[in-house]
């Protein structure tokens, strides 16, 4: 449906006031995707972008940028993320960005594990305004919720939320409101344009300068004793560690050591240092309270699983060992290691084989390539697009006409699809490939 009167006015004042609160420069990749998402939002039809960055790449300013340029406007922005901690981070986050445009107590925090009186005062500002940002979990999709005038959803790693939720939250806009979608995973080109085709992309994949490259290193199950050196350095100058599992108990694999297996030698390893463990297992509560205390540095050395994957900002985190990196994709690796050099100290990814052979050239390339974009295209290549994301498969795409490297093809195919609705034209009108959709029904028993 059309927005109508929910056109965003560009401000140019208020944009340059904005950034120059900010304590570091935009990128050249940051600038040019905020002036994408302000001419969108300037349109008469509904925003629907995804915005893909790479890890460190400064999606949340972005963000941010829009959210504020929508309520100088005087309309609502909700911003939905998968977990409370990433939540908490982005209230303080925008809170810290917007306080210098005088916004910064207009920024609203809903997450389940408030208690009834604090909820209650969420409610109550969401519902009459005074909440310009309101940024929690799937709370927000309660029908306690009721927004004033909501204009902008931003919605957090997309992919961990169903169609329904993020439907849910667009109708508490009582209109179709601009829909921002966010995703620190790196994805190539062409399998982006296959699953999100109904979405226009922006890609962020500049860093900003004052972060340095992690020093990324394969080891050997005999050198393992340097990386229990470098973790003993690290701590005791004050910084922190992860150790990631593929598996979380015994059993689950003959040849990976799980989390647990490894939480327990790693405090006979590391006597007097606080040790900690998070794994998918643990209660909503429990892993929240382990992250907070990771957070506030109670925790020196964090055994966890890849629940840590995404989002998590602890700046103080210098060290991340990946255990049996061969269970992993690249990208996913990417993401583990983007856990650290969050902050301008020297930081360090340990790719720990479970055995004494020869490195794959998968794992070689995690040495010398430091975007995420290089490593997805790689991972495609190699391992193709049901492996981009880890070991098994996340969804079954069964191409039997196209080649997913194909990116002319992809795009031209799209637009023509765009075209053929624009036109409103019907299939039948094309015999040949009326009779091709039909026969690929047929065998692949769509409906």
């Amino acid at each position: 449906r059309v927005v109508g009167s929910l056109l965003i006015e560009f401000k140019k004042d208020i944009a340059n006031k904005f950034v120059k609160s900010l304590p570091f420069s935009l990128t050249n990749a940051q600038r040019k995707a905020v002036w994408q998402i302000y001419q969108d939002l300037a349109g008469s039809t509904p925003m629907n972008r995804l915005l893909e960055g790479d890890v460190g790449s400064g999606k949340t300013v972005v963000a941010c940028m829009v959210t504020l340029m929508v309520i100088e406007s005087g309309y609502q922005v909700a911003i939905m993320a998968p977990t409370e901690i990433l939540a908490r981070q982005h209230a303080e986050t925008f809170r810290k960005l917007l306080k210098p445009l005088g916004y910064g107590d207009g920024v609203v925090l809903l997450i389940g594990s408030m208690n009834v009186k604090q909820k209650h005062l969420a409610y109550k500002s969401i519902e009459d305004g005074r909440a310009k940002v309101v940024i929690g979990t799937s709370t927000l999709i309660q029908e306690k919720v009721t927004m004033k005038n909501l204009a902008l959803v931003i919605i957090d790693e997309q992919h961990r939320f169903g169609v329904d939720q993020r439907k849910k939250l667009q109708r508490k806009a009582g209109r179709m409101p601009h829909v921002l979608s966010m995703t620190a995973t790196p994805i190539p080109r062409s399998l982006a344009l296959v699953l999100y085709g109904d979405l226009d992309i922006t890609i962020v994949n500049d860093k900003p300068e004052n972060r340095k490259p992690v020093k990324t290193c394969i080891v050997l199950k005999r050198d393992e004793q340097k990386i229990h050196d470098v973790i003993k350095q690290e701590v005791n100058n004050g910084r922190q560690a992860y150790i990631v599992s593929p598996i979380i108990e015994e059993g689950e694999s003959a040849t990976s050591s799980s989390a647990k297996q490894t939480f327990n030698k790693v405090q006979q390893l590391f006597s007097g240092v606080s040790i900690g463990l998070l794994h998918g297992k643990l209660s909503k509560e429990e892993k929240e309270r382990t992250m907070q205390k990771f957070q506030k540095n109670e925790i020196a050395i964090l055994v966890t699983t890849t629940v840590i994957e995404v989002g998590v900002d602890i700046p103080n985190a210098t060290v991340i060992v990946i255990q049996d990196p061969e269970r992993f994709g690249l990208a996913q690796i990417h993401q583990l290691r983007g856990r650290v050099g969050r902050a301008d100290h020297d930081s360090y990814c340990f790719l720990s084989l479970s055995n004494n052979n020869k490195p794959s050239q998968r794992l070689h390339a995690l040495e010398s390539k430091h975007s995420g974009f290089e490593l997805a295209e790689l991972d495609l290549e190699l391992r193709g697009p049901g492996e981009i994301y880890g070991i098994t498969q996340h969804g079954h795409l069964d191409l039997r006409m196209a080649k997913l490297s194909d990116t002319k093809m992809i795009s031209a195919a799209k637009k023509a699809a765009e075209e053929f609705i624009a036109r409103k034209e019907k299939l039948i009108q094309y015999k040949e490939l009326h009779n091709r959709v039909n026969y690929l029904r047929k065998i692949t028993n769509l409906n």
